[in-house]
């Protein structure tokens, strides 16, 4: 046998006890956080699982086509429910979204220099994890200038989890006793919808990472199937299981960045990160109440909209609770829009600003 073979085989017999063991411990988290009524408890179930296999030292990962996949499918599934209202909604309200999401950028920023100027964490590494949102981007660009793309890394998904936990928190508090797992489906899936709907997720995946847009996997499938849908050429369905994969994936991936050695390195600092973290989420729900008096949405719809990052799992719980998806996704979009353009400037003039 030849020895890549022999590594390949070692390397599968290592890997499949933690899947099992992964998977099943996400099975049974999600029936738990479905039974106490949680939104998303297919995505919050494998994400904590996840975060304790990475802790605990497991080096599996989820394969970057398998992300990408699991975005292209939440991207189709938020298309069956976002039409042509939310370029409305931008068009109508798009001044005061911006408005929101430059108070967000603002307070991270502030947040990132604080934590930069006191030394919490070696070099840059604050200015760039503290982005709220383009985590990838941020991670790949944040070695050039100093910064440990580990750290970074740390920082981005801590807040990307700390904002599926507070949101579905809050989305649980709304719904009450509603189902929490995916949206209610209404009859089985026909074939020929099941096949449209994959063929839009595979296209509109690879046109969005094509023309580089930000988070392209899911916003390339969301932009065209929201058009079919909402026009009537074609109708948005996917089967329930498919969507548990791609809600686990999702999980999983968010997850799995909690490792061992980055937990380690940061452990220390993990207090003051935390607190920046929990308080940018605070301050961000301020906004979202301040915000019901001027626009006539709920509280959750404005919480949901504002909270900073996690564009895949805010829609996830979006589509899962009693949110206005469409608003939703119009502010994080806009806001996904506005961190990719400025992230790397704050970032790179709070790194120079303090040396």
């Amino acid at each position: 046998m030849k020895p890549a073979d022999l590594d390949l085989r070692r390397s599968v017999a290592y890997a499949a006890p933690q899947w099992i063991g992964l998977v099943a411990a996400s099975a049974g988290l999600s029936v738990v956080l479905s039974a106490a009524g949680f939104p998303a408890a297919l995505l919050l179930g494998p994400m904590l699982a996840a975060i304790g296999f990475g802790v605990s030292g497991a080096a599996i990962r989820v394969p970057k086509a398998g992300f990408l996949a699991a975005q292209a499918l939440i991207g189709c599934l938020v298309a069956h429910a976002v039409n042509a209202s939310i370029v409305r909604t931008l068009m109508a309200d798009g001044i005061l979204m911006l408005a929101v999401v430059g108070v967000t950028v603002l307070a991270s920023a502030s947040v990132g220099w604080l934590l930069t100027r006191i030394r919490l964490l070696p070099g840059t590494t604050a200015a760039w994890g503290s982005s709220p949102g383009a985590a990838a981007a941020m991670v790949a660009m944040a070695e050039e200038y100093g910064a440990d793309p580990r750290l970074v890394a740390f920082m981005q998904y801590l807040r990307v989890a700390c904002v599926a936990l507070s949101a579905s928190i809050v989305a649980r508090l709304f719904v009450g006793d509603a189902p929490a797992g995916l949206p209610a489906p209404v009859g089985a899936p026909e074939p020929g919808a099941v096949l449209a709907t994959l063929a839009v997720a595979a296209l509109g995946a690879w046109l969005g990472r094509r023309l580089n847009i930000p988070s392209g996997a899911m916003i390339g499938p969301l932009v065209i199937g929201a058009t079919l849908h909402a026009t009537g050429q074609a109708s948005m369905s996917l089967p329930d299981w498919l969507l548990a994969l791609a809600y686990a994936a999702v999980g999983w991936t968010v997850g799995l960045r909690f490792t061992r050695a980055t937990v380690r390195a940061t452990l220390y600092a993990l207090p003051g990160v935390l607190a920046a973290t929990l308080g940018l989420i605070a301050l961000c729900g301020v906004w979202a109440f301040g915000l019901t008096f001027v626009l006539p949405i709920d509280l959750l719809t404005a919480i949901l909209a504002t909270s900073p990052g996690g564009l895949d799992s805010v829609a996830i719980i979006a589509v899962g609770s009693r949110a206005d998806v469409s608003f939703v996704l119009a502010v994080q979009t806009l806001r996904l829009l506005v961190v990719i353009i400025t992230g790397p400037l704050v970032a790179k003039w709070i790194s120079r600003s303090l040396g």
